[in-house]
């Protein structure tokens, strides 16, 4: 008997994200780097589309195994939990592998880990068919069916309802599960995006353009931050929306800028772009090692102009009262807005944990709000998409401060985002096709 290698470290890695709770992402990479000479590049494809797969349908193929299971899931040993939505993933949602070889090679695996229960294995996955994907939209519970249908617990489901009903719900619940494409941010310090694109044409990495103009999608490549490209700092991977924090905030050569929760620097580093290497950025994060991450970046980017210092953006610097002509404060959030990147996310949160967050949301944005100048600009954002940490947020802070007011953003490269400014007073995004989740809010102090 022969395991598929990649399948059985597949298996493995969804193991390990059960038991120890972990991020799909670093176990993922743990697992990859360990085994790096013997995988192949379609390895790696393979195995990271079982692992992300599964964790991002996994309460859709539990209710199609258990379908079909006379076991409570609850009871069924973790192993052979993983093994069986391995196979009922490659089933359901891969075309391009035979039902025969997604349900032998997880009969293989059971021989390796559980001999007992292949004969199980084999007698669910036999069963299971597409057609129970489309069995999902007769249930008559409208929280239920969605749930079910978009793999999405129901609390979540709940909340977007009561704020977009049911139609949008369910979009927006359906759109958390797409795969993203490969975003990269042109470092114009270095290159123009003409002069990127043909480098990596020349590798044989096909591009297109992004909403954005600094922007342009990678296709269909692995292992990005070993191309030369991006060690050179020619650009840094980003999605769209995170990007349009720095854009609304508009900063100008000269200013003195404040990100107050910085790591891993994405924004902040788009930031020292936008004024040309030319102005002073002071970034903040809680945790020393995540500062590391901003301080590769600017380094690789060839940026000079980020002091980072560490930092408790919940406690009040009095030396930095209105000391800055621009703060940016992505604040600690849900993430609801970027499931289709971090599929853990939905399984991780619960819904006592909006109220939790939403607390020191607003503390942060009390105190941080101190640090701007009058006559400047403070922008709020989050990658979350419930209201309770967003709109409900910038309402609060502005009944006790009144010496702020929403500006609408001004900025000619959101002409693209325009259809999402709501009112002129904030952009709302919900995951899509192009774009993860945000919320962004910019304030102005009154002079």
């Amino acid at each position: 008997m022969k395991i598929d290698f990649a399948r059985n470290l597949a298996v493995k890695v969804l193991y390990k994200i059960d038991e120890e709770k972990s991020y799909s992402n670093i176990v993922l990479d743990e697992v990859l780097n360990s085994n790096r000479e013997k995988l192949t590049n379609k390895d790696i494809g393979f195995i990271s589309e079982l692992v992300y797969g599964v964790t991002t349908w996994r309460l859709t193929l539990d209710t199609i195994i258990q379908k079909y299971s006379k076991i409570k899931l609850k009871k069924i040993a973790p192993i052979v939990k993983n093994i069986l939505r391995i196979g009922a993933y490659q089933i359901l949602y891969l075309d391009k592998i035979p039902k025969s070889a997604a349900v032998n090679e997880s009969v293989n695996l059971c021989k390796k880990y559980s001999v007992k229960s292949t004969g199980f294995v084999n007698a669910i996955l036999r069963k299971i068919d597409k057609k129970d994907l489309d069995e999902l939209n007769n249930i008559k519970n409208d929280i239920e069916r969605i749930s079910k249908l978009a793999s999405m617990p129901e609390w979540i489901v709940k909340k977007l309802m009561s704020e977009l009903g049911i139609e949008k719900a369910q979009e927006v619940c359906i759109n958390s599960n797409i795969k993203p494409k490969m975003s990269v941010r042109v470092n114009k310090l270095k290159i123009t995006k003409e002069e990127l694109i043909k480098k990596l044409k020349e590798n044989d990495i096909e591009t297109e353009d992004g909403i954005l103009d600094d922007f342009i999608y990678l296709n269909s490549v692995k292992n990005i931050t070993n191309l030369e490209e991006y060690k050179e700092g020619l650009f840094t991977m980003q999605d769209e929306a995170a990007a349009l924090t720095a854009l609304v905030l508009n900063p100008k050569e000269n200013d003195n800028i404040l990100d107050c929760c910085s790591a891993p620097g994405g924004k902040t580093t788009y930031l020292a772009e936008l004024i040309n290497n030319n102005g002073k950025i002071t970034a903040w994060d809680l945790y020393e090692n995540r500062l590391k991450l901003v301080n590769q970046n600017e380094k690789r980017l060839g940026i000079n102009i980020i002091d980072t210092q560490t930092n408790d953006a919940t406690k009040l610097k009095d030396k930095d009262i209105e000391k800055y002509d621009k703060v940016l404060l992505d604040v600690p959030c849900l993430g609801l807005g970027v499931m289709r990147r971090k599929p853990d996310i939905k399984w991780q949160r619960e819904e006592k944990d909006v109220e939790n967050i939403s607390k020191i949301q607003l503390e942060i944005l009390e105190v941080c709000s101190k640090y701007v100048k009058k006559g400047g600009k403070l922008l709020y954002s989050t990658c979350s998409i419930l209201k309770e940490e967003n709109e409900d947020i910038i309402e609060k802070f502005l009944k006790n401060n009144n010496e702020f007011k929403i500006i609408s953003p001004d900025n000619n490269k959101l002409n693209e985002f325009r259809e999402n400014i709501e009112n002129q007073r904030y952009i709302k995004l919900y995951p899509n096709n192009k774009n993860d989740g945000f919320f962004i809010c910019l304030l102005e102090k009154n002079i």
